[in-house]
């Protein structure tokens, strides 16, 4: 027999002024591990894993497993299409589709629960790039979208599951809409109960063996060389121009790829553990497994981060040779120019919506190791202004400045004139919005869209005024590299 928190007299008791609140169930999480648990509910239509590594381990203190659909919220260019408990309602010509998130889980406001988890409930999905066509009217929508991906999908999940790797406890987390009264507390508890039985069952999951796999199949580009050499040159005319200081500019990698992308994630966290790891099935026919170095931002109360990472070098083949790279990005006038820029660009944007005098830097220009790269890294906060919601500073901060360029605006204008495809998923944020007000995202970077057979993968190496063509390009191979070399593994494993 399951024992729920609270139990429903408690529950009713202190949920009076509450229209959403969590119940759940806990156990000793010393058998189940959040890939056993994808693979037991791989049934759902939409299964979404969220994961950490923190600094010189492959596992942070919490994995996050959200199921079963209370509400979607998609979106393609400015049409959205919102389910709530199947019902379907489609809106057209809406000039802010987040919006339509941001209305939905403000009807649902909840104090903070620390203690129980980082997020038990909200919304919790993607926004891709081109949704910067909200924010700022002046980039104009590419040409060319061979993906056919929604620009932006959200679940609000009936079902958490918490893994918390720290107390080594694993808590099922249902959110009860009080509304329904006691008929949403039974709902909820059955909901768990039904996660708890698919738990129960036995699962396979094929040996990883992550060997150093050699790229067999050398992935196709949507930009040849030749091209990338010459956007990278006409991006120069425009710093020498004047108009922008730095931008950003990818090409996307194709390769076939007819396996489970549970354990393509399973390779890819290994070989590249990153402080942001997904692996987000969604109902479209496609998924995003992922291992990105770097937060978009984060809102915990009224404290906003961000922690912008530009200057790139490749990890060295033994410990003098890696210390001497390191120096050697350190003292490099170009990457620390480049890098003081976009620190600049996160204060401003940060500033944007932070209370005045309350923003600051840290850990200053700080190297960061990753599996195939070296890269410079600084902390951004600031206080958030009273008034403001991690909506806003979502809309204050995308895209983020590490993957677009300064200023700006004029870098994405650029980016979108040079850039002849759809960028989607690439350069745009992976996370959550809480219905305690919190917001944790990633830059959508290190990721593969798996699509109808094929893996996409997007790097980009931003150009200033003494950057060279050959070497941007390398830059754009260099940080691809972990996730063709996590497709060259999966391939291999057994089925």
């Amino acid at each position: 027999m399951l024992t729920l928190f609270p139990d429903k007299k408690e529950f009713f008791a202190n949920a009076s002024k509450l229209t959403v609140a969590p119940l759940w169930v806990e156990f000793v999480a010393d058998f189940e591990t959040p890939i056993s648990a994808y693979r037991k509910l791989a049934g759902e239509e939409i299964l979404l894993l969220l994961e950490s590594a923190e600094k010189h381990d492959l596992m942070g203190r919490y994995s996050l497993l959200a199921l079963g659909a209370h509400a979607t919220i998609s979106a393609k260019g400015n049409d959205v299409q919102v389910v709530v408990n199947g019902k379907v309602t489609t809106l057209q010509g809406v000039k802010d589709p987040l919006g339509e998130v941001e209305k939905f889980i403000k009807q649902y406001p909840s104090p903070q629960r620390k203690n129980l988890a980082p997020f038990w409930g909200g919304a919790i999905g993607y926004l891709g790039y081109d949704c910067v066509r909200w924010f700022e009217p002046s980039i104009s929508a590419p040409s060319q979208d061979e993906l056919g991906v929604p620009d932006m999908f959200f679940l609000v999940p009936a079902v958490v599951l918490v893994f918390d790797h720290r107390a080594r406890k694993l808590r099922i987390i249902a959110s009860v809409f009080t509304d329904k009264g006691e008929q949403a507390y039974d709902l909820a508890a059955e909901r768990i109960h039904s996660v708890v039985e698919k738990l129960s069952l036995p699962t396979q999951l094929s040996p990883l063996c992550p060997a150093a796999a050699h790229l067999s199949i050398t992935p196709k580009s949507n930009t040849s060389r030749e091209r990338y050499y010459e956007m990278v040159e006409q991006a120069k005319e425009y710093i020498r121009a004047g108009d922008i200081f730095q931008v950003v500019l990818s090409q996307r990698f194709i390769s076939d790829f007819e396996g489970d992308p549970l354990d393509l994630y399973r390779v890819l966290r290994f070989v590249n553990p990153s402080p942001y790891m997904y692996c987000l099935q969604f109902p479209e026919g496609f998924s995003l497994v992922g291992s990105s170095p770097e937060v978009h931002v984060r809102v915990t109360g009224k404290k906003v981060e961000i922690r912008p990472i530009a200057g790139t070098r490749r990890r060295g083949q033994n410990k003098d040779e890696e210390t001497a790279l390191e120096a050697d990005l350190l003292a490099d006038a170009k990457e620390r120019a480049e890098h003081l820029m976009l620190v600049d660009l996160a204060r401003n944007d940060v500033g944007r919506i932070s209370t005045f005098g309350s923003v600051d830097v840290s850990d200053f220009m700080t190297i960061e190791r990753y599996s195939h790269v070296i890269h410079l890294a600084s902390h951004v906060t600031g206080t958030l202004k009273e008034g403001s919601s991690a909506f806003d500073v979502m809309r204050a901060t995308f895209p983020a400045g590490t993957v677009s360029g300064s200023p700006k605006v004029r870098a994405m204008q650029i980016i979108n004139e040079l850039e002849t495809s759809k960028r989607c998923t690439y350069a745009g944020a992976v996370g959550y919005f809480g219905y305690n007000g919190d917001l944790d995202s990633c830059i959508t970077l290190r990721t593969i869209l798996l699509k109808n057979g094929k893996a996409y993968i997007q790097a980009g190496g931003g150009v200033v005024a003494d950057s060279t063509p050959e070497g941007e390009y390398h830059e754009t191979i260099n940080k691809a590299m972990a996730p063709l070399r996590a497709l060259e593994i999966a391939r291999n494993i057994p089925k």
